[in-house]
């Protein structure tokens, strides 16, 4: 049986094998569904600008891959900080809260395992980011696909590195783990709103463009993604 109602922050594919068709994904504008959810998506359209700026002085090209400064890693953490805000908002609206010694643990006690959960969710796993400019491999990232493995996120693990140890670790907050650091954004932005970036125009509006069969413009407009398929009985069924 579907689901009749959305769970917070929670993007879904209906019955029909849609996500948005016939103004379906309206529900994610209502302002019972997320808190401050303009407050999220603004901090990618930033991201994504700064890294706009970026490639005005590193190619967006595999050669590249390697490629680190403090441009970089400045970046990387504002990315990964980004996807563990939307990760609490999710885990918090939604009544999350782990239990201790009969205690519930504060958000500053949640780590990756919790994050985690989010897979069964959300799907994120499964969400896959492009971007529209990118010469060599890899084209498609998904930037979560360690996690349907129970494996570690590599740029996830370049953060920590490099926030711990800053010195020794710098050069692993290097062009790639930014791509991916900034793919995971755009996938769980989109996991949780869909295409919409709260801005006055008209939702879900896309003309087309060339862009690879399967995918859409993302929220922020630059980065496209292929939105993951649901088993039916954890899809939404509602107006």
């Amino acid at each position: 049986m579907a689901i009749t109602q959305p769970y917070y922050r929670t993007c879904r594919q209906f019955i029909d094998g849609h996500y948005a068709h016939g103004g379906k994904a309206r529900y994610v504008q209502d302002g019972r569904f997320a808190k401050d959810g303009e407050h999220y998506v603004r901090a990618l359209t930033l991201i994504q600008k700064d890294l706009l700026e970026l490639f005005d002085f590193i190619e967006p090209d595999e050669n590249n891959k390697n490629t680190f400064s403090f441009r970089t890693h400045a970046l990387h953490t504002r990315a990964a900080i980004e996807v563990e805000a939307n990760c609490k908002a999710i885990l918090t609206e939604n009544g999350y809260g782990q239990r201790e010694n009969g205690k519930v643990l504060d958000q500053s006690a949640w780590t990756m395992k919790d994050y985690k959960k989010l897979d069964d969710t959300h799907r994120l796993s499964a969400y896959e980011v492009r971007l529209p400019v990118w010469k060599g491999a890899p084209v498609t990232r998904k930037p979560f696909e360690q996690w349907a493995t129970g494996n570690a996120l590599p740029w996830w693990g370049a953060y920590t590195d490099a926030k711990h140890d800053r010195h020794e670790k710098f050069a692993k907050a290097n062009f790639t783990s930014l791509i991916d650091a900034i793919c995971a954004l755009v996938a769980i932005l989109s996991a949780q709103f869909h295409r919409h970036d709260f801005s006055p125009g008209v939702m879900g509006l896309d003309l087309g463009g060339g862009q690879p069969v399967g995918y859409d413009t993302a929220i922020g407009g630059y980065f496209l993604v292929k939105f993951p398929p649901w088993p039916v009985a954890e899809q939404y069924d509602f107006q």
